[in-house]
């Protein structure tokens, strides 16, 4: 087979979900299949962390902003090269193609009508909402298969298309640099870098209003004012004046000394700041899958997230699930795990076992496994 995968946004310094998601699935595809040709399509960028090897050709395709690169530039790139299956990882994909098109179709948050969304996030956002708004429902119409990364977004997914046997689910991975670390040099080396005080939570949220950072500075600020020892919240990739904003409106300017905001980490680094916190927060208020679950459980970090959503799934019974809209909630997750050490080590005991049932190579087999039925199918057309 000639595969095409589309990775326009991998390049980029600073990557999020799905950019690591496609970054491993390529990384994996490379280990377990020697056979296939694939053709992978990014948009030239600083970051190059993939290059061409004996069966896989990376080409940098420049084409102009994401929806004209998306629509012109990556179905002639795929035609040019012959590919006979073109799989798109990040929710959306050209309308016109000559070869079948798969999808990995992460969520359907923005087709939802739900406040999180409205009239909210940084125009950025309400601009990529926009624009999967205009374009998810016909391509999943043409596309030959639908890969979501949960049951529960499955469900979601077919509740509001209607697409059936076309849409199947495979879950996310955890990496595998994602672990204990014991190398206490190391950590200490971390700590410095990042300036992270003693006793922190670590907050893995953005400016994403799903993100739920209101309730999380609300819990927070209510834990300290309980709280006798001193606690601090680590926030990476996070602008200082949205910070100031929202505690401006929960009434907790005073808050911002307790803040620790480290800027973009980058995700190699990523484990060494989770060994070092008290507990991981990520009660969001909507997912589809949500990788940081299970990063925080590898690291041996007691993980705190929502009852809502994928994320009773991916959590099971590993993790404190908390309603993330009652901010009282979260911040009872966070008295627990610093005063019930046994709740706290059984939290984590049964977090580092649940994480090491997500695999990045299992996911890569599954996704390999896909592009054979469908290119089978084809030759039976």
């Amino acid at each position: 087979m000639r595969i095409g995968i589309e990775a326009q946004r991998l390049f980029r310094r600073n990557k999020h979900g799905m950019d690591m998601v496609v970054l491993e699935l390529i990384n994996n595809l490379k280990i377990i299949d020697p056979i296939n040709e694939y053709f992978i399509f990014v948009k030239p960028d600083e970051d190059r962390c993939i290059t061409s090897g004996k069966n896989f050709k990376v080409i940098e395709l420049k084409g102009g902003p994401y929806p004209l690169w998306e629509q012109i530039a990556l179905p002639v790139a795929a035609a040019k090269y012959k590919c006979d299956i073109l799989h798109c990882t990040s929710n959306t994909a050209p309308l016109i193609s000559k070869m079948p098109v798969i999808i990995t179709l992460h969520d359907i948050i923005y087709l939802e009508s739900l406040n999180i969304i409205n009239n909210k996030g940084s125009a950025y956002q309400r601009f990529g909402n926009l624009y999967r708004r205009l374009i998810v429902p016909s391509a999943v119409r043409h596309s030959r298969k639908v890969i979501t990364v949960s049951d529960f977004e499955r469900k979601r997914i077919n509740g509001v298309m209607n697409i059936g046997d076309k849409l199947t689910f495979i879950y996310n991975g955890v990496g595998e640099h994602f672990r204990i670390i014991k190398d206490s040099d190391l950590l200490e080396r971390s700590r410095v870098k990042y300036n992270l005080p003693e006793k922190f939570f670590f907050f893995l949220g953005n400016t994403d209003p799903k993100k739920n950072t209101p309730n999380v500075l609300k819990a927070f600020a209510d834990f300290t004012r309980d709280e006798n020892e001193e606690f601090f919240l680590v926030m990476p990739d996070f602008e200082e004046s949205y910070l100031n904003q929202i505690l401006k409106e929960i009434g907790s300017p005073e808050l911002r000394k307790k803040i620790k905001l480290t800027g973009y980490i980058p995700n190699k680094e990523l484990p060494h700041i989770i060994n070092l916190c008290t507990a991981f927060l990520y009660p969001s208020l909507r997912e589809s899958f949500g990788i940081p679950i299970l990063e925080g459980m590898a690291c041996g970090a007691p993980v705190i997230t929502s009852n809502t959503s994928s994320m009773p799934e991916v959590a099971g019974d590993a993790a404190i699930l908390v309603n993330p809209n009652n901010f009282a909630d979260i911040k009872q997750a966070m008295y627990s795990i610093v005063h019930d050490i046994s709740q706290r080590n059984i939290i984590i005991e049964k977090g580092v076992q649940r994480a090491s049932t997500f695999s990045w190579n299992e996911m890569a087999t599954s996704y390999l496994s896909l592009y054979n039925d469908v290119y089978n199918s084809l030759q039976d057309d």
